[in-house]
């Protein structure tokens, strides 16, 4: 019960982008297409669980044991550094059109905070290796969701008649608004 309310939480009440806000440049800079934020959001997914894992291990074993927790953030950046080049590596033999429509957004990964802040919280939080992955896992597929929605909406914006001064950027971060109020409505759940 307990790992059920933590994916609820974090897919639901506490979305990584709409409630605590980080990960915005991927959510507003690869949801113009449902495609090509479903694939960001499998990366961002792979990239965090694995990511999550490893920087556990190396803050338990490493920065713990040898009293280097000053090294935290430094440390992480480094792996998740590490993580994306492997994800950018696969994608580009497994599937080229997904690597070409992130583009310039895969790299994004290894600065989106929201892969760094899930690697920090996790040792604030002192949840043990299970759930640090559903955890992270949960926030993921919470990030995901976020863009997937924000990415239909923005495809159907592109049909709508939208007033000139509201096209592009503007209309899209009023939806972005009205999505995290509507994410709010789900708070007192879990």
């Amino acid at each position: 019960m307990e790992y059920l309310l933590m994916f609820i939480a974090a897919v639901f009440v506490n979305n990584i982008v709409l409630a605590q806000f980080l990960g915005i440049c991927p959510f507003l800079g690869v949801s113009k297409k449902i495609s090509t934020a479903l694939g960001m959001g499998m990366a961002v997914t792979f990239v965090m669980a694995i990511a999550t894992i490893v920087t556990y291990l190396l803050q338990k074993f490493v920065l713990d044991a040898f009293n280097l927790g000053f090294m935290q953030t430094i440390s992480f950046i480094l792996v998740i550094a590490a993580l994306v080049q492997m994800v950018e590596i696969i994608l580009k033999k497994v599937s080229p059109s997904l690597y070409q429509a992130l583009g310039v957004f895969l790299p994004l990964i290894t600065t989106n905070c929201a892969i760094l802040g899930v690697a920090i919280l996790v040792i604030n939080k002192e949840f043990n290796l299970l759930q640090s992955v559903v955890y992270a896992v949960s926030t993921a597929l919470g990030f995901m969701l976020a863009m997937v929605l924000f990415a239909g909406i923005r495809e159907q914006l592109a049909l709508a008649n939208v007033p000139k001064g509201m096209k592009g950027t503007p209309i899209a971060l009023v939806v972005a608004g009205l999505l995290a109020m509507a994410f709010m409505g789900f708070s007192g759940i879990a």
